[in-house]
């Protein structure tokens, strides 16, 4: 999926879409994100030495684990954050890098999703997280 197609599933828009590309291979979803060096989230994070923010990385993981929903927010229900457990930064992402995530839903219980996530850079694992997330009505 490109960019236009990952929007016909998420909300996001502008700069607070964070996914460039997307493959459900079975339960598991891999998107990719290419950190240009211009991003609103990089300015003063930190000058001379940008990295994405860990929250930032949460958020591509979190927007890649919801292309596997795509039938459950047809309607046009959003995917809300309700938490973050485990979360690991094991090397930082920078200008330049492709950021890849590999997500699975790990357990649902409407309107409850839990997922895992993984981001990797050039196969360098950056971050890992269990996350979970609502699915709820406008």
């Amino acid at each position: 999926m490109d960019r236009n197609e990952i929007m016909e599933i998420l909300p996001h828009r502008g700069n607070m879409l964070l996914i460039d590309e997307s493959v459900m291979d079975g339960d598991i979803a891999r998107g990719k994100y290419h950190v240009r060096g211009d991003e609103w989230f990089l300015d003063g994070h930190f000058p001379g030495n940008p990295v994405v923010p860990g929250v930032v990385l949460c958020e591509i993981l979190a927007q890649s684990a919801c292309v596997l929903l795509k039938d459950v927010m047809a309607d046009g229900r959003l995917p809300m954050y309700t938490g973050l457990d485990k979360v690991r930064f094991k090397s930082p992402v920078r200008p330049g890098d492709t950021f890849e995530t590999e997500c699975r839903i790990t357990r649902a219980k409407e309107p409850f999703y839990f997922a895992e996530g993984k981001g990797f850079v050039e196969g360098k694992l950056c971050v890992k997280a269990e996350f979970s997330f609502a699915v709820v009505g406008e």
